[in-house]
Formats: structure tokens, sequence, C-alpha cells
């Protein structure tokens, strides 16, 4: 297996810059181009699970990571504070502060729950340099975050929710998960918050799993300072296991930050912060997808879906059409003219595109195309609307084979 950085490079998915740093990579076209594609669906499904979604900035007051208990816990991972008068501002290391504030924005009710709270957000760790490792450890992080506020007796259908939803996006993805980590409070005092509210988060986290019927694995130790999780994880190509997704019970911050809804009888309660993320940081998830599949991405969220080549230049206008017919159709298409028609299919097998569309003189005019995919099968010609169609059909289902079932 190839290491992703390197197909990286070569795919030119991504790159690293001296005069930006370590830590910080640069998505180039190709990679920013796959990466919109699988967030715009993440987007998709969480709206259809009931998830709103904000935009928050990327700074907050000392005083908001002090009272959510990051800077005493994770201060070491926090880039120094910068002043601001009499202030201080901060680059957050996570979002859940912020969406804690879209919950406190008004009053709420028990009518209000569940809030789902979505974001893909920056958040920045100062990660020591000899830990950096291409997109799988960075300092600049677009993390598919979000943060459901609910009653305790909510806590155990969210979580199975979000389990099911993670299996759907790994599948759609194209990849298993190593396994899954019950990540638990170990010796140590650097956790916050009493110790029956420990008790009753890991106790709903470890009957989801066991309703779920998921094998999984114990790691004491291994908790958020705020509350235990369930953790997925996968295996880089050095056999390096990390976590990537992520279901969490905070029984904490919502007390810190004094946020409340008023229940059934009147009073105002806390409410149980239930963090998750579906895929993980986009960087971390694009790191393993590009090792899993080598850089030959599923066709829904390939870099470019279809190459169209004239045989000859009495063909492009019939080339440029299909391609202007496959961008209308919303498929991500170019145009390939210089060179010989065996070099410019050299070239799009190496850069992985799925489906080669040949466009000769007999196939144009016949109104034609040849499809040729990515793995060398070769397809008869058939009428330009067809072959789009095929295109497409694969491309909406989200399917990780070059051809419907």
């Amino acid at each position: 297996m190839v290491d992703h950085r390197k197909l990286g490079r070569e795919l030119e998915l991504f790159a690293s810059a001296p005069l930006v740093g370590a830590g910080l990579p640069i998505w180039l076209p190709a990679g920013a181009a796959a990466r919109y594609a699988v967030e715009a669906y993440v987007r998709e499904e969480e709206r259809r699970a009931g998830y709103q979604h904000v935009y928050s900035p990327v700074l907050a007051k000392r005083e908001m990571f002090e009272r959510s208990g990051h800077l005493a816990k994770f201060g070491d991972d926090m880039f120094p504070a910068m002043p601001d008068g009499e202030e201080e501002l901060m680059l957050r290391p996570s979002l859940c502060p912020h969406h804690a504030m879209v919950f406190a924005s008004r009053g709420r009710s028990i009518r209000d729950l569940p809030l789902r709270i979505a974001e893909i957000g920056p958040m920045y760790r100062a990660e020591r340099s000899g830990v950096l490792s291409g997109l799988s450890r960075v300092r600049s992080i677009s993390l598919n975050d979000a943060h459901i506020f609910c009653s305790v007796d909510q806590v155990g259908d969210e979580v199975a929710s979000i389990l099911a939803m993670m299996r759907r996006a790994h599948s759609a993805l194209g990849f298993s998960p190593a396994g899954l980590r019950l990540s638990l409070r170990g010796p140590g005092g650097r956790y916050l918050g009493a110790d029956a509210d420990w008790d009753l988060a890991e106790d709903l986290l470890r009957k989801a799993l066991a309703e779920a019927g998921l094998p999984f694995e114990v790691a004491a130790g291994e908790a958020a300072f705020y509350g235990p999780k369930i953790d997925v994880q996968i295996v880089d190509s050095g056999g390096r296991e990390s976590s990537l997704a992520t279901v969490q019970v905070d029984f904490v911050q919502p007390a810190r930050l004094g946020l409340s809804y008023v229940d059934s009888g009147g009073a105002h309660v806390a409410p149980v912060m239930v963090h998750r993320s579906i895929v993980g940081s986009m960087e971390r998830l694009f790191g393993h997808l590009i090792e899993v599949h080598q850089g030959a991405f599923p066709p829904w969220y390939a870099p470019v879906q279809v190459m169209v080549m004239p045989v000859g230049a009495g063909q492009d206008a019939a080339a440029r059409r299909f391609r202007d017919e496959c961008i209308a159709a919303g498929l991500r298409a170019e145009f390939a003219y210089d060179g010989s028609l065996g070099a410019r299919v050299r070239e799009a097998v190496r850069r992985k595109i799925p489906y080669l569309a040949v466009i000769g003189a007999r196939e144009a005019a016949a109104g034609e195309v040849s499809l040729r995919l990515r793995d060398g099968r070769e397809l008869a010609p058939q009428p330009a609307a067809g072959a789009l169609a095929l295109i497409r059909s694969v491309v909406e289902s989200r399917s990780v084979d070059l051809l419907p079932a």
C-alpha cells in the first residue's frame, strides 16, 4: 500500500509550502473537488437526520476556554493567546464551546430537544513538529462536528442514530473501520465532573454498543476530559492506528457554560451534550481514503469523473459537446486533446479518472460515445445520452463500483 503523502503529491491532491508552515496543508484543486463532494454528502445526510448547520468563528475569548475546561485540561495543545485590548483571544482547539453558545443564544425548553447543531468547521491544535504527518496529523483541522443537546432519556436513541449514520457514511466512502473502541476514564486527575455522571455516561455508551450488536474494545484512560466516548479506529499504511469518527457523552461542559432548558415541570435543567463526528476531520479522513483506494476514489467523489477525448481534431466539436453535457448534468468533466490518443488515455489512467469517453469519427457521426473504465474495461459504443445516464446512475447511487449493479 502506497503512503497517502506520496499519492497526494503524485495526484496533486494536496501540498505543503515552507512559507505556509508545517502541518498546514493546502488543498489543491483535485483534492478540493473530492473534499467538496464528500462535505456535500455529509451535510445532506445530517440535514435529513434533523441537524441544523451553523458557522462559528475560529477565535473566542480566553474566558470561554477557561469556563469550558479546555484551557486547564487541553492548554498544552492550544496556540498562545493573542492580546485584544484588555482581553485575550485564542484559536479554538475544538468546536464544542461555540456550539454551546448556539444553544445559549435563546431560551430553550424540553420541546426544543433534541437540538442537533452541525458544522464542518476549522480548528487549530499546536501539534509538535515531530508528530506532524501529511494529512493524518496536522495543525489546521476541518472537522465534521456536531453537538446534540438533549435530556438524559434521549441519549440512547441519539447515540444509536449516530452509530447507524456512521455505518452508512463509511460504506458510501468505501471503507470499513478497523474496529470500535470504548474510551473510558483511567487513573489520574485530568477528568472533570462527578463520578455519578461519568458512570451514567459510560453505561449509556456501553448499552448503545450492545444494542447495536457492535463488537468493541475497552480502552481505559482514553476518554476526553469531559466524558467517555466511542472511537472509530482506522489503520494507516504503516500499521499505525488512530481515531477517525467519535461519539461522546458530556455532562460537564453544559453545566460549566451555564446551559439550561425548562423541563416539563418548569424546572431549569442542564442538557446532556452529545459530541459526534461521523467522518472525523477532512484531513485525516482523506489521508485514510487516499490509502484505502490508492487514489482511485469511488466515482461519486473522484476529482474528475469523466475525461472526454476526441480521436482526432475532426471530433473536437462532438467531444466538447459531450463534455458540456456532462458538466450540465452535474458531473466533473474535462476535455483532453493534446498528444496521441494512447498518451491521453495513459495520463487519464494515471490520474485514476473513472470514465474515459472516447469519440472517434464513427461515434461522432452516430452521436455515440465509447466508454473506457480506469480498470481497463471497454464498453461498446452507445448513444451519448445512454453513456451519460450510465455514469450519472453510478455517481448518484454513490456506488463504489464503476458500473451499475
